[in-house]
């Protein structure tokens, strides 16, 4: 009996070197499980007869490419007949693992959904003047969400562009006219436009002024469709305090004036930036507060262990081998970094649960640069050094300065319970007890 899992990993080998985009995969998996078109439209927010139209059209590829009739009421049976008739399907599609470094890809198996957040930014993304802003830790998986917001804005044939900031030479940052001319001429270029910046540019109304008509005159007035902005490493710009203050107010004001002029409500704009940079900084609170603010949670046990399958860790699915997950998890919490480095180690190097938890958090360890990266910042952060301290020693949730705790939390290394805060996982506590 094929699981959920094996069932869209064995789907998605067929349709190799294509993958189930995000709504055929829902679809999928509910059909599965057994749900109706109507009760899947009503529980993600799509109407129903197009749910219907992307069973439809998933069926039928599913039967064109396997050469028999494949229906939502025989996928079970005929998923299993096609693995009999063909040994050579492999339920795992992942020919090479990748090391778990930098931005999951689109097309990736390995990317784990994180409903319902993936659906409400989906949700969210096409209405007008929408802004949603991704915050998280490094390494949580900002960018990959931003790049599915970003492919499935192109599938509803929005137009899209994409700015790292960490990709501006360093020079720009030090006048708020080239910045913004760098932004504008991006833009241009990633659709195909001329640049033009010098029609629209006007000394004596002020850079901002400028900016702000030539992508109402000249960019968005000569689109048909909305406009998805994308703008990653946020965070670089916060060590530019000068350019920040400026650049920030301005994409709230883009986004305010959906309000009052038509025309931008065809601007989109995803805002991604990592919360490590609100330690050096002299702050109370994220120096960015508007639009729609996207969280993103741990993996959960039951995506750790789909992840497993897909490294070929088929004796961490099972009730023995859930276990040793549970105990995996219980030393690096649900990160999705550090269980996925976990999974890459035991599948790449052969070793066991057993010596990857014992060596977690010596310089040994797969989890030592890591953690190294921590320390080097609790220790020129002396105050944060101290406060976790006292962290890690108590054995309940304690309170702390809410400053210094909201630091903390920015760095990953702590939760926080309403006033309470506590270590996030037993890494933390066994690796930094032997420093602080």
């Amino acid at each position: 009996m094929l699981s959920e899992e094996e069932a869209f990993n064995l789907v998605e080998t067929i349709l190799k070197p294509n993958y189930l985009n995000d709504v055929q995969a829902l679809v999928f998996r509910q059909c599965w499980q057994g749900e109706t078109y109507q009760k899947i439209a009503e529980q993600n927010g799509y109407d129903p007869d197009y749910i219907r139209v992307v069973g439809s059209r998933l069926w039928q590829l599913l039967s064109e490419t396997l050469g028999t009739k494949i229906t939502k009421s025989n996928i079970h049976t005929a998923l299993r007949q096609s693995l009999n008739k063909i040994p050579s399907l492999s339920i795992n599609p992942l020919a090479q693992l990748p090391f778990p470094d930098g931005t999951v890809p689109v097309d990736s198996p390995l990317y784990m959904e994180r409903s319902p957040v993936e659906n409400r930014a989906y949700t969210e993304i096409i209405k007008p003047a929408a802004l949603l802003r991704i915050k998280a830790p490094s390494k949580m998986g900002k960018t990959s969400l931003m790049l599915r917001i970003v492919a499935f804005a192109q599938k509803n044939d929005y137009h899209t562009v994409r700015l790292n900031l960490q990709q501006a030479d360093n020079s720009l940052f030090t006048h708020l006219d080239r910045f913004l001319r760098w932004i504008c001429a991006n833009i241009a270029h990633q659709l195909n436009k001329h640049p033009r910046l010098d029609d629209y540019w006007d000394e004596e109304l002020g850079s901002k002024v400028s900016c702000t008509t030539y992508l109402q005159g000249y960019i968005l007035e000569s689109l048909d469709h909305p406009l998805v902005l994308a703008i990653d490493e946020v965070n670089h710009l916060f060590e530019y305090g000068d350019i920040a203050q400026e650049f920030l107010p301005l994409l709230r004001f883009w986004h305010e004036e959906g309000n009052n002029i038509d025309i931008w409500q065809n601007l989109r704009l995803i805002i991604v930036h990592s919360t490590e940079i609100y330690i050096p900084l002299k702050l109370q609170q994220s120096p960015f507060n508007v639009g729609i603010p996207i969280q993103l949670p741990e993996f959960t046990l039951e995506q750790v262990q789909k992840l497993a399958a897909l490294h070929s860790l088929s004796n961490l699915i099972d009730d023995e081998g859930k276990e040793s997950l549970k105990n995996l998890m219980n030393m690096v919490g649900g990160h999705p970094y550090l269980i996925r480095l976990a999974l890459y180690h035991l599948y790449q190097d052969k070793i066991t649960m057993k010596q990857l938890l014992e060596e977690a958090s010596t310089p040994t360890g797969i989890y030592h640069h890591h953690l190294q990266n921590h320390l080097i910042t609790l220790q020129k952060n002396p105050d944060l050094a101290q406060a976790f301290a006292k962290v890690i020693k108590a054995k309940e949730p304690i309170q702390l300065e809410r400053i210094i705790a909201y630091k903390l939390a920015s760095m990953g290394v702590v939760k926080l319970q309403g006033k309470q805060v506590f270590a996030s996982c037993k890494l933390y506590c066994l690796y930094f007890a032997n420093f602080l």
